[in-house]
């Protein structure tokens, strides 16, 4: 009897081992064969990804040796990778079996709907390349659009970054830049700066004008070939308005219009030309008993 059970239960061993054999011979092809195809798709991704980057080096290097415009080479340069990502994706995707054929033509018409939905981004994009061909602005002009305003750090394919005298980033939509008004305030090499500050009427004027004339005469930042004067502006209530009228480069607006002011008060404090602030005089009358 022992001798029985013992042959059963050598044939119910035998039997999990063809068992288990016959799963090996089964799924472990499939499974190694699967394993093989994503490692080399690893590798394929990882080497393609270094052509892409080298690509892109190539053709920013070569568009900066032509003299092109920084937006257009970062516009470019995010289209570029976009679209050699895509090709990289479809050709590591074939290598699965998939048909990218079909994949492309299911995304060609599926690009409608896409569009439908993403009207915006359409707009955008579209808004980016109309940025690029007329230029309105560039890297490194400062703009002003509606409440925002801020240098122009990059020029993407569906957006702009600003970046604001403060170090903040500003995201603007490139439909949005190329459907409405805007200033470039850095566009052009100059800039008129106005200055306007009150003297008292009791004050000499002429030597306020003389004083003011002086002052820009002696600054190296004022562009001495454009017209730089001091007139009489307002008559107002209380005071007599003078302008200081001056043209300097875009860079030295913001600093000469606070020296040039600052300079202005101590020069006149020297020379005891009041500047008058707003005040009231109140008389009381006595009545009569």
């Amino acid at each position: 009897m022992e001798n029985i059970e013992t042959g059963e239960q050598l044939e119910a061993v035998t039997e999990e081992i063809n068992k288990f054999q016959q799963y090996l011979d089964q799924y472990v092809p499939g499974v190694v064969a699967f394993g093989v195809r994503a490692l080399i798709a690893l590798i394929i991704f990882f080497v393609g990804s270094k052509l892409i980057k080298l690509v892109r080096r190539i053709v920013r290097r070569s568009m900066e040796r032509g003299g092109a415009d920084v937006g257009l080479i970062q516009f470019m340069d995010s289209l570029i990778k976009a679209f050699l990502y895509f090709l990289l994706v479809m050709f590591i995707a074939s290598g699965f079996g998939v048909d990218t054929t079909s994949v492309i033509a299911l995304v060609g018409s599926a690009g409608l709907a896409l569009g439908l939905a993403l009207q915006g981004c359409l707009s955008n994009f579209a808004g980016g390349v109309l940025i690029l061909m007329v230029k309105p602005f560039k890297v490194g002009d400062y703009i002003i659009q509606g409440d925002l305003e801020g240098t122009v750090s990059e020029i993407q394919m569906i957006y702009t970054n600003l970046l604001t005298p403060d170090n903040r980033k500003i995201v603007i939509p490139n439909g949005t830049l190329a459907n409405n008004s805007l200033i470039n305030v850095t566009a052009e090499e100059k800039r008129r700066l106005d200055i306007d500050v009150g003297i008292s009427y009791t004050a000499d004027l002429r030597r306020a004008k003389e004083l003011c004339q002086r002052l820009l005469e002696a600054e190296s930042r004022v562009l001495k070939e454009e017209e730089h004067i001091v007139v009489v502006s307002e008559l107002a209530d209380s005071a007599v308005i003078l302008r200081v009228r001056f043209w300097v480069r875009p860079e030295d607006y913001w600093p000469m219009k606070w020296d040039t002011t600052e300079a202005i008060k101590l020069l006149f404090d020297e020379n005891h030309i009041e500047i008058p602030f707003p005040q009231m005089d109140v008389t009381i009358k006595q009545g009569q008993m």
